[in-house]
């Protein structure tokens, strides 16, 4: 039997979703233990490592392992999540990056940075994941610890156009997807607050009109731990506006070195 799988989680997965989905269809491993060696946002889609069995216990041995991801960001358009599935706030403004520019921005990003956790996270502060300190209220009275993040190379895939119209559409197959949990720590969330999100969402765009948007399509190795989220608001602010990531795909986990992939499982 395999000691490790790496299965692919759509979006509108949870990791748990996916994994059961996997076992369904491998029935040999029904009952066998399984861990991740790296979780993915339940919106985000992509290669999603599960071990299986005894190999469990070297859980850790697989955490640091580096990613590749492909994600698209949407400018002029923030959220307080960092992602389309959080309470949005127009910019009120039409950017369209030159290449330099753009590339000096991507450029100032390699390298390793001193990060504070993102605060829709489960990083654990006190006991308790950062989104719930944020949605209770509480995140100011707290400090948001932080962790080294590194970037080894983000490429420019493409960079279009959408209208808004387009834009409209789309997300609204996006919020469709999202997925409902039981679980009481997500409680307070109600559902990743999908009514409140897309209500945040219509009346931006009763409130844009007729307009383009820039979605900038980026390839990002980079070591594990590297929030994409964090990455698409910063790109943003160093361009004059705001940004959230609008899909993000894992497409490698493996070692990188020096511009090429040593190992990808």
């Amino acid at each position: 039997m395999k000691n490790r799988v790496v299965i692919e989680k759509l979006s509108g997965e949870t990791p748990l979703m996916a994994l059961q989905k996997w076992k369904h269809v491998n029935p040999a491993y029904a009952n066998v233990p399984a861990s991740y060696a790296g979780r993915l946002d339940p919106m985000a889609s992509g290669k999603l490592l599960v071990l299986l069995g005894e190999e469990c216990k070297k859980q850790k041995a697989y955490t640091g392992l580096d990613k590749e991801y492909e994600i698209e960001v949407l400018l002029d358009v923030g959220s307080d999540t960092g992602d389309a599935l959080g309470l949005v706030e127009y910019v009120g403004r039409e950017t369209r990056p030159e290449r330099e520019a753009l590339r000096a921005v991507l450029r100032a990003e390699h390298g390793a940075h001193r990060r504070p956790y993102p605060q829709f996270s489960s990083k654990a502060v006190n006991g308790k994941p950062l989104f719930l300190h944020t949605l209770e209220g509480g995140i100011k009275l707290i400090n948001i610890p932080e962790h080294e993040e590194h970037i080894y190379d983000i490429k420019v895939r493409q960079s279009v156009s959408i209208s808004s119209t387009a834009l409209a559409a789309r997300i609204a197959d996006f919020l469709a997807k999202v997925p409902t949990s039981d679980e009481p720590s997500k409680a307070l969330g109600a559902d990743f607050r999908i009514n409140e999100v897309r209500a945040s969402w219509e009346k931006l765009f009763a409130t844009v009109g007729e307009r383009t948007f820039t979605i900038l399509s980026l390839r990002v190795a980079c070591g594990s731990g590297t929030y994409m989220r964090s990455l698409a608001g910063r790109i943003g602010e160093a361009l004059g506006t705001r940004a959230l990531v609008l899909s993000i795909r894992r497409t490698r986990i493996g070692t990188y070195w020096k511009g090429w992939w040593l190992k990808s499982l």
